[in-house]
C-alpha cells in the first residue's frame, strides 16, 4: 500500500515543533502492508542543546584558543537531567561531566573557568554541595 508522504512530513513538522532551529533524530517506522506509519523523535545533541541554552548561533572552530561563551555550572546540570538516558554516565556527576566535556569542545567555558578545570573540581568534590541538590531536583 502507498505511504502518504505528505502525511509523514506534516507528523514529522508537528512532532518536532518544539525543536525548531534544531537538529533532531527522528525515526520512522512504515508498515508497508497497509502504509501506516509511526513516527519517534529523539532528543537534540547534546550540542544543540548547549547552543539553544546559552543563545550561541555556533561553537568555536578553535575551542582549545577561542572561548566563545560561558555556561552555568547549573546550567550544565540541567542540560544532563534532559539527556540522562542518551548519556553514558551512570550518575548526575558522570553526565555533568560529559555534558560540560562536549561544552569544551565548542569553546565554551563554565562559570567562567575552562571546561576541563571545572571536570577537575568535580572530581576533587568541589562541586559535591551543588551536585547534591541538583540530585534532589529529579
Amino acid at each position: 500500500m502507498p505511504v502518504d508522504v505528505g502525511a509523514v512530513v506534516n507528523a514529522i513538522n508537528d512532532k518536532t515543533e518544539d525543536f525548531e532551529g534544531m537538529e533532531v533524530p527522528v525515526d520512522v517506522t512504515i508498515d508497508e502492508d497497509t502504509g501506516d506509519f509511526e513516527i519517534e523523535v529523539g532528543k537534540p545533541p547534546i550540542a544543540a542543546l548547549i547552543k539553544d541554552e546559552i543563545g550561541l548561533e555556533s561553537g568555536s572552530g578553535e575551542p582549545n584558543l577561542n572561548k566563545v561563551a560561558d555556561m552555568d555550572f547549573s546550567t550544565a546540570c540541567k542540560l544532563a537531567r534532559m539527556k540522562d538516558t542518551d548519556l553514558l554516565a551512570m550518575d548526575l556527576r558522570g553526565a555533568v561531566k560529559e555534558v560540560i566535556g562536549s561544552a569544551q569542545s565548542m569553546g565554551i567555558t563554565v562559570d567562567g573557568k575552562d571546561a576541563y578545570d571545572v571536570q577537575q573540581e568535580i572530581d576533587a568534590g568541589e562541586y559535591d554541595e551543588e551536585l547534591e541538590q541538583e540530585e534532589g531536583l529529579e
